[in-house]
């Protein structure tokens, strides 16, 4: 503190007491300035480097160089933008169990998980629309009892993981085409009603002249019921004498599939 009726050297003008502006420069004869600062260099994030170079170790080594997470990471980057999303993948694969499932779980299961919002989630059910959909049409472009195992892909991706049971038909043409591939019910965790002169019906109206019945079991564990044969049976008793073959059941699990030819069973 200054002697009364002194001037500290913090009352002159631009000096580092109350009495200057904080920020400014005095110059002889000029107005004040402001004082440089100094801009800190932009740098680019950690979560930044992180997605390029999982992108750059996605294209040039391919898919199967990255873990599952490191898959689903890629599409979480597109829709979370400004944050580190590996965590909200792994707690996708360790709840869910595998990629496979996270893409088939319904979505308001999706969004329970921390950071998932209805957008990602949404996003990650049209992920697993385009894989079917894709599946589908490498169906359709070939005779299907030639391509079982694309058939089988498809009706594992767009079945398997289904909470509840689902009847599906697949309708061929003369030359086992793919004319149709049609949900007819949807039913219980462990019943769907099936009506088999409704399934003749339809068969009849697409022109089929065989058909595949397809239906997964939510459990998991594919094997057939004595339910699964006796309804089986009768569509075939039901479909013969007007000229419809059903060439075989697949039964769906997360796990497999079970073929009641195969088991001769039918």
């Amino acid at each position: 503190m200054a002697p009364a009726g002194e001037r500290s050297d913090d009352d002159e003008p631009g000096g580092s007491g109350q009495g200057g502006l904080p920020g400014l420069e005095e110059r002889p004869g000029n107005s004040p300035r402001m004082a440089p600062t100094s801009v800190p260099a932009k740098t680019s994030s950690h979560h930044d480097g992180h997605r390029d170079r999982l992108r750059e170790r996605f294209s040039t080594a391919g898919e199967d160089a990255l873990a599952d997470y490191e898959l689903l990471e890629l599409i979480l980057f597109r829709t979370i933008p400004r944050r580190d999303v590996k965590p909200i993948a792994k707690a996708l694969i360790a709840r869910f169990g595998s990629l496979a499932e996270v893409l088939g779980a319904p979505q308001k299961r999706l969004t329970e998980i921390p950071g998932v919002k209805d957008a990602v989630a949404l996003d990650l059910k049209v992920v697993a629309a385009v894989n079917r959909r894709a599946m589908r049409s490498a169906v359709r472009q070939r005779e299907v009892l030639s391509s079982w195992t694309a058939v089988l892909d498809y009706c594992t991706a767009a079945m398997a993981h289904e909470a509840r049971e689902q009847f599906r038909i697949l309708f061929l043409d003369k030359k086992n085409a793919l004319i149709a591939d049609e949900v007819q019910g949807t039913g219980t965790v462990d019943h769907t009603p099936v009506y088999p002169r409704e399934v003749v019906r339809r068969g009849l109206e697409l022109n089929a002249t065989a058909i595949i019945l397809v239906h997964n079991h939510p459990s998991g564990d594919p094997t057939p019921s004595r339910a699964d044969i006796e309804m089986t049976k009768t569509i075939i008793d039901t479909a013969k004498p007007l000229g419809i073959a059903v060439h075989d059941h697949i039964i769906i699990g997360k796990n497999g599939h079970a073929s009641l030819k195969g088991l001769r069973l039918i």
